[in-house]
């Protein structure tokens, strides 16, 4: 079906949504955020001819001011964050002097440079660091880049300890598998330049804290190969980037949040569900779900071929909207009802990356997924964002809105309520949502049931000694005596040593998830159909429980923790 999107106004599909029969008063404000105009800045002397060259060739004549300041600033060797909206290009301020080090530093027949000149690029998920993988791979240079995480076969990480120049992992990686392994990413390490810490406003809380000893353990085992890496973080819109990104990597860090990329208009509706003939506690009324109105906003969508993304808070609430929307669709126009599906954690790698292209190409026209595409997943050509209750920070609400008009196209965007006081409250008071500035992250590095384990961690990984303790924060010294108390470390004279036959990465779960995931087989043919979070399984996958599965239904016959 052919898109009318170059002439399809924004503003006049909000009107046909809430015109619809039966819709009168759901839509209970909209705001207009002004388009920006692009602000550009001549190429850097010093990016290599040959990286400039694969950029031009994809469309970046010039690059934007905030792009060049982030590029500049690491390419001299200083931390720095850039700190600007969704779509901005952020990528660039760190590809650039990355790929250019590279191209500098490569030996004969193409081997890793001796001199510092590999990059290790950490996205807090798998999706984000292949969709990265493909847009570099797509500039034809001959930098040696590949992935490195629990989809990767051990054929692949040998190769990237051996080879390669670029590696894109996770936190999560790097936790429980190279930093304990670090004598096998000893060349790897040695050379290493440049740290990305890519979506980096996605690491607050207890992950947060995590992540930041995560990079503290990094940053001292560079050192112990001659390496003092310089970090990039790039970072939605956020407050106090600056500071942010010092708690998070233990460094001084410049910011660079003057966003001169440019932005279509965006329309953004707020929008209450109407009251059902339902009464709740003590006969209070009973809203229509906020899953349910986004099936039907998402259908509506769907069916004037305007590519859209709703996100919903649970995993069961994507299998479900994605299911209405195309069960409602399949009564008006069937065709249209296999270009909606679900996107979520527990899918199949395969199943990712196949739902991934076939939005990129505008084969699924609607997708209902979680937060994992809330992060900056390259997908063009997004119309429409549905939000499916206040994802709980403003920061998180404009990152996912900031998904439709990428680029200079304008975008529409609706918040639907769910059937709650804050909810209720906001989009009544839209400045209370719309006229405040996004929060700062929140997370304490210096907790002492976060820093334990991984104090613990970096003694395995190498003696612990009493100038290192520093690194750790002003309460390491402390913590450190406790675990030697309790026997998990052993004082000696050149240092704390871990004391156990166990592998002390293992004491703690960065994501707090409550376990390894538990996979789904289905029962006579032993084919995997899916993974479960240990910490959900028990909700979600008990003996007897439903389980939505990209449209399928199943009945779980048996939950077996003995054999995952």
């Amino acid at each position: 079906m052919p898109r009318p999107a170059a002439t399809r106004s924004v503003a006049g599909l909000l009107d046909r949504l809430s015109a619809a029969p039966g819709r009168d008063g759901r839509l209970t404000h909209v705001e207009r955020v002004p388009a920006r105009h692009a602000r550009t800045a001549p190429w850097p002397t010093w990016v290599d001819p040959d990286v400039r060259r694969a950029y031009v060739e994809r469309g970046v004549v010039e690059p934007w001011r905030h792009q060049v300041a982030g590029a500049d600033a690491a390419h001299s060797g200083e931390h720095v964050i850039v700190s600007t909206g969704t779509a901005s290009g952020k990528s660039l301020a760190y590809q650039l002097p990355a790929l250019s080090a590279a191209q500098e530093q490569r030996g004969p027949h193409g081997t890793r440079g001796r001199h510092g000149a590999a990059t290790l690029y950490l996205a807090p998920t798998k999706a984000l660091a292949h969709d990265q993988l493909s847009s570099l791979l797509e500039l034809g240079l001959p930098t040696r880049i590949t992935t490195c995480d629990g989809d990767s076969s051990r054929d692949e990480r040998d190769w990237a300890r051996a080879h390669a120049e670029y590696v894109l992992t996770n936190p999560d990686m790097l936790h429980r598998s190279i930093l304990p392994g670090h004598e096998r990413w000893a060349g790897f390490l040695g050379a290493l330049r440049y740290v990305v810490v890519d979506e980096c406003h996605h690491y607050r809380g207890v992950f947060g804290a995590h992540v930041a000893h995560v990079l503290r353990r990094l940053r001292r085992v560079c050192a112990s190969y001659g390496a003092t890496p310089t970090f990039v973080l790039a970072s939605a819109t956020t407050a106090e980037p600056a500071l942010t990104a010092s708690r998070l990597t233990g460094l001084a860090v410049r910011a660079v949040t003057d966003d001169a990329s440019p932005r279509g208009e965006l329309t953004l509706g707020l929008w209450e569900p109407p009251l059902t003939s339902f009464e709740g506690e003590n006969g209070a009324p009973v809203r229509r779900a906020a899953s349910s109105e986004t099936a039907d906003l998402l259908a509506d969508l769907v069916a004037e071929d305007v590519p859209t993304l709703a996100f919903v808070r649970s995993r069961q609430g994507v299998e479900q909207v994605a299911l209405t929307a195309a069960s409602l669709l399949d009564e008006v126009a069937p065709e249209l009802s296999s270009r909606v599906a679900s996107y979520r954690g527990g899918y199949l790698p395969e199943e990712r990356r196949a739902l991934e292209a076939a939005l990129r190409s505008g084969e699924i026209v609607g997708l209902a997924a979680t937060n994992a595409l809330e992060l900056g997943i390259d997908i063009h050509g997004l119309d429409a964002v549905l939000v499916a209750g206040f994802p709980g920070t403003r920061a998180a609400l404009w990152q996912q809105l900031g998904r439709a008009g990428r680029g200079s196209q304008d975008a529409l965007g609706v918040l639907i309520a769910r059937d709650d006081p804050l909810d209720t409250y906001l989009v009544h008071h839209p400045d209370a949502l719309l006229g405040r500035p996004v929060e700062a992250q929140v997370f304490d590095p210096d907790n002492p049931h976060v820093l334990g384990p991984h104090l613990c961690a970096a003694a395995q990984e190498r003696p612990l000694t009493a100038a290192d303790l520093p690194l750790f924060g002003p309460r390491a010294r402390e913590v450190t005596l406790a675990l030697t108390d309790a026997g998990l470390l052993r004082r000696r004279k050149a240092g704390w040593y871990w004391t156990d036959r166990e592998r002390a990465a293992d004491l703690t779960d960065i994501r707090s998830a409550g376990g390894l995931p538990v996979s789904l087989v289905e029962s006579g043919t032993g084919r995997v159909v899916g993974t479960v979070d240990g910490g959900r399984v028990d909700s979600t996958a008990h003996t007897g429980a439903v389980y939505l599965h990209r449209g399928e239904t199943w009945l779980v016959d048996e939950l077996d923790l003995e054999d995952r």
